[in-house]
């Protein structure tokens, strides 16, 4: 009886599963009833046998009549607190068959974008919310039928020789036409295409505003001579790597000479609470690295910087990197940072000045490095040289701390055995 009644079950999800044309499926209806009849008398059945049955007789009875492909909705993952909601890009349409773990959409948030994967391979039932559409955590996102497969999409071959049939004759050849004169070309009109900003970007265009709204943001530059860093990392590059087993970079100097300075000059880390009207000051060192992506530009953070050395901080920019190549960056990889570096010469810029990623007070512009003319000890020779700008907040920082800041950090990067005598 049991394997009867599953028969109804599995006829009736195996009709909704195949893509039918409307006719079809009105055909189709009084069968459809009927079988929705029979799987809700045995469902019906089924519950009032299980309170006369033991539970292992009951889930043996349960697999009988669970035979046809499971229907699962799909809910919107948590999101961190300090996001509320986010708009989904769906990577998959109805009818796609997905395999486990193969991401169906995208959430895209004012920090980041989250994956959503399919929790178990099937087909792609229905999408519960358009495309572009805002959700918060727990919204239900789409319907997967687990276990299905995608209906067949029929060959070209097969097609083709239908299409060759049904080809009219070629129309008869004319008599040759002398040319004559060719009409005078209309200019193509020039189209501009427009494209709604994601989150991320209204979210980054939002916050630069802001710096320049409520900061009151001066800028100081220096420039540096990369000639001893340079031949450090050329002396020690193998080794470090055969060390470390992590390439040895002109970032981790700029980072450790940052956290140096920063500690030297405290106000350089500190923040204006606008809310109390208070000063904070920090004694930690955690350094914001820019990293450009395809959505928009992401600020992860390096955590108590203080304490590394150039080869902590070299595993911690190559991971950080490494997630936002994959977009895995998630919300806690970017909250907090008392200082900002961005690296402007990866790109070639010469000179720039940055704006601050606020509620910080400041921010660390590197540029390229070009061989120029310099003066040194009365004599005009070529080095590498490195501008960088120090952008910082007025209303915090004086001219005094900014200026002692930037030349500190480049005493270090110049001399990094300034390190080791803690000057």
């Amino acid at each position: 009886v049991f394997l009867r009644c599953s028969l109804f079950l599995s006829a009736r999800d195996s009709i909704h599963t195949f893509m039918l044309e409307p006719q079809e499926k009105q055909s189709l209806q009084p069968l459809l009833i009927f079988l929705s009849f029979c799987s809700q008398y045995v469902l019906q059945y089924f519950s009032a046998l299980c309170t006369k049955l033991s539970s292992t007789q009951c889930k043996a009875v349960h697999f009988c009549l669970n035979t046809g492909d499971e229907v699962v909705i799909v809910k919107t993952p948590a999101f961190a607190e300090s996001v509320t909601e986010g708009d989904v890009r769906w990577e998959k349409a109805v009818g796609d068959s997905v395999t486990e773990d193969e991401v169906v959409c995208e959430i895209e948030t004012d920090k980041t974008s989250v994956q959503v994967p399919a929790p178990a391979a099937g087909v792609i039932e229905e999408l519960l919310v358009p495309d572009g559409g805002k959700v918060e955590g727990g919204t239900p996102l789409f319907k997967l039928r687990k276990g299905a497969a995608a209906k067949a999409a029929p060959s070209p071959s097969a097609k083709a020789p239908a299409e060759t049939a049904t080809a009219p004759p070629p129309p008869p050849a004319h008599p040759a036409v002398a040319p004559t004169a060719m009409p005078p070309v209309p200019p193509v009109p020039t189209q501009a295409a427009q494209v709604k900003m994601n989150r991320m970007r209204l979210r980054i265009a939002q916050r630069l505003k802001e710096a320049q709204n409520t900061c009151a943001m001066l800028t100081t530059f220096n420039e540096v001579d990369m000639s001893n860093i340079q031949e450090m990392r050329k002396t020690h590059k193998d080794a470090f790597l055969k060390e470390h087993n992590i390439k040895l970079g002109f970032m981790s100097a700029f980072v450790k000479a940052a956290a140096h300075a920063l500690t030297d000059q405290p106000a350089v880390n500190a923040v204006i609470d606008d809310t109390t009207k208070e000063i904070v000051y920090r004694d930690y060192v955690d350094i914001s690295v820019a990293v450009a992506t395809p959505k928009g530009l992401v600020v992860p953070v390096i955590r108590n910087v203080e304490a590394m050395n150039f080869a902590d901080i070299e595993k911690a920019i190559n991971a950080l990197g490494e997630k936002a190549r994959k977009n895995e960056l998630a919300v806690e990889d970017m909250d907090g940072g008392t200082f900002t570096i961005s690296n402007g010469g990866v790109f070639g810029s010469l000179f720039g000045t940055p704006i601050i990623n606020p509620p910080q007070s400041a921010i660390l512009g590197m540029h390229g490095i070009f061989d120029r003319p310099v003066a040194i000890n009365g004599n005009v020779e070529i080095r590498p040289m490195m501008y960088v700008a120090l952008t910082y907040d007025h209303r915090l920082v004086d001219g005094r701390e900014a200026v002692t800041f930037l030349r500190k950090i480049k005493a270090v990067v110049e001399d990094p055995r300034v390190l080791l005598l803690d000057m």
